[in-house]
């Protein structure tokens, strides 16, 4: 076979094409889903310890409010679920998660707050929490006044129950654990009368198969949390979408199915869909 000559102009083209292919130049997305969407992954910062919210399971799957919610907005991103790194991101590393650029996004009972702020940009509110009480689902607590005198149960580092002693009962005998699980182990067997922190949290452990139909909540409103998902501060774009996203996931009726598959258990008695930039002090 005669072979053509190929001039030395013809031959770079022809390289510099096959290099612009093999680096897949406009697919728009790279690993941190930084594009407009339809990227080969992207990356989502959650907790891995919160039963209901965000909870990495045995088997290597994920579960919770928080991750059902970031599901359902990579997927109007462009992403599906197989598409989606799922990264545990602590409450003291959040902020630094995301100017670094290791994640997208934050969806971990990331509470929207004026310091903050300063920091990240935060789409949502997605969910309007309260700090309340866990009980026995026999117990005669029903406000905070009523742990004078009584046991309550404080994770090591948390200030909830500080601020319950100081705020509503002084007279509170304040025991420390080292995280939850031993605090909910402690109120199962009577060492203490309750356990504070945020609702939502307090539901999804009480929704776990081993405290089902056990512990009930106060329903006290302590405080207002409201939770928004963190992005990387000034990304417009992508703060845009999401609070898009949250809309719809309301309005379909996604929310609400979410809600009541992760916190129904313990009968988590929900605020309503927050608006999205209302923020409830």
């Amino acid at each position: 076979m005669k072979l053509r000559k190929v001039s030395a102009a013809a031959a770079t083209a022809l390289v510099l094409a096959l290099t612009a292919t093999a680096c897949g130049g406009d697919d728009g997305g790279d690993s941190n889903g930084s594009g407009s969407g339809g990227g080969d992954k992207i990356k989502i910062g959650i907790k891995y310890d919160q039963p209901g919210l965000g909870l990495k399971e045995p088997d290597g799957s994920f579960s919770g409010f928080d991750v059902d919610v970031a599901t359902y907005v990579a997927k109007e991103l462009g992403y599906e679920p197989n598409q989606i790194e799922w990264v545990e991101t602590k409450s003291a590393d959040r902020e630094n998660a995301l100017s670094r650029g290791d994640v997208k996004m934050i969806a971990a009972t990331y509470s929207i707050t004026d310091e903050r702020k300063q920091k990240v940009d935060f789409a949502g509110p997605y969910l309007l929490a309260h700090q309340d009480l866990l009980v026995k689902k026999d117990s005669d607590i029903s406000k905070a006044t009523d742990l004078n005198e009584k046991k309550l149960c404080s994770v090591a580092g948390s200030t909830s129950a500080q601020n319950v002693k100081d705020d509503f009962a002084p007279k509170a005998q304040l025991t420390q654990r080292g995280g939850y699980s031993e605090c909910l182990s402690a109120l199962q067997s009577g060492a203490v009368d309750a356990l504070t922190t945020d609702d939502s949290i307090l539901a999804g452990y009480a929704a776990q198969d081993q405290y089902k139909g056990q512990f009930k909540l106060a329903g006290l409103k302590l405080s207002n949390e409201n939770y928004g998902i963190g992005v990387k501060k000034g990304d417009t774009a992508t703060l845009d979408k999401i609070n898009k996203a949250l809309e719809k996931m309301v309005s379909d009726g996604a929310w609400e199915k979410a809600v009541q598959e992760n916190f129904g258990p313990a009968e988590y008695k929900n605020e309503p869909a927050p608006k999205i930039g209302q923020i409830v002090q």
